[in-house]
């Protein structure tokens, strides 16, 4: 006669994992196909942190032996004020940028989601992401031609009155301090928009009918569906793309880079850039490797932070982390 399975708890079973060798002799194919991926990390990630300890030495590339100056250039980044200028010029644009990308994109995504022919959403949305295959070399270019003197914008001006002759033929747009951000935050939304736009539509495709169905039978408007069905649904997307987002947002340099120049350093200069200009461009004297590596460690640092709050914000919300 069988024995009768007695029931308990087994919460404090530990099942063990098998030895790595046999784990590598059952899954070997796996391990193979995953080495190239590896092999890549290290050579580009990972082996290039032994760079790191020149930020602990005077090294420039005059042919003298690096110089071990200890915590001399974390000294000088925390008195650096151009160096905190364009701390805070990262901190600005990157934020605001985010910001008009999350807003503009959701509020693109939920026009297109009102189209009713298939045919003419598919058009405007391959019209809009199509500039996102475009590198920011070509986009700079274009906009250059755009807002340099005499350009398209300023015709246009001159057409409706808005400036002189004068100012027709000197006024060149991206020189001007006072309107840089501006004409990048708007060169960026131009580019950008697409990408983010497609992740909402993505997301806004996955709201069931039934919803707004119930919603027209109990009297609601486009509005009132929008903001009590559209919304809501969409938010946990939203919420995830912007606290991603926000953990880039010392990331910021090509952008910048192809787009910038000296008269607008005080408000255009970011930490990418100033890295490039400090250790590969100097403007006086040589490279300074030593100094450049303190700064990328500093933003390195600056990203990690900006990475476990926004960690700790997923969990807040979401229940879960980002990993």
């Amino acid at each position: 006669m069988s024995q009768p399975v007695q029931k308990g708890n087994y919460d404090h079973i530990i099942v063990k994992k098998p030895p790595l060798t046999t784990r590598m002799k059952k899954y070997g194919w796996f391990y193979l196909m995953f080495a190239p991926v590896l092999i890549v990390l290290f050579i580009f990630y990972y082996a290039p942190m032994y760079g790191i300890s020149f930020a602990f030495y005077n090294y420039k590339p005059n042919g003298k032996e690096p110089e071990f100056v200890g915590l001399a250039n974390f000294q000088k980044l925390f008195t650096d004020p151009t160096f905190w200028a364009s701390f805070r010029n990262t901190l600005i644009i990157s934020t605001v940028n985010l910001i008009l990308a999350t807003v503009t994109s959701v509020v693109v995504a939920l026009l297109l989601n009102e189209v009713q022919k298939a045919m003419v959403k598919k058009v405007i949305n391959t019209v809009l992401y199509l500039p996102h295959f475009l590198s920011w070399v070509v986009v700079a270019s274009i906009f250059m031609l755009l807002l340099q003197p005499n350009g398209l914008l300023s015709n246009i001006l001159y057409a409706l009155h808005l400036i002189d002759a004068d100012a027709l033929a000197q006024t060149d747009w991206l020189t001007q301090k006072s309107w840089w951000r501006f004409f990048f935050y708007v060169i960026d939304r131009w580019k950008e928009i697409g990408w983010g736009t497609v992740i909402y539509i993505a997301a806004l495709s996955g709201i069931s009918l039934d919803y707004y169905e119930a919603a027209e039978i109990d009297g609601a408007n486009r509005w009132q569906q929008t903001l009590n069905i559209t919304l809501p649904s969409i938010s946990n997307t939203i919420l995830v793309v912007f606290i991603l987002n926000l953990a880039k947002v010392m990331n910021v340099f090509e952008s910048v880079f192809v787009l910038y120049n000296s008269a607008v350093y005080s408000v255009a200069d970011v930490i990418g850039t100033y890295t490039y200009r400090v250790g590969l461009k100097p403007t006086v004297g040589l490279p300074n490797y030593g100094y450049s590596t303190t700064i990328g460690i500093f933003k390195s640092i600056v990203s990690l932070i900006l990475v476990m709050i926004t960690d700790a914000i997923s969990k807040k919300v979401r229940g879960y982390g980002l990993v």
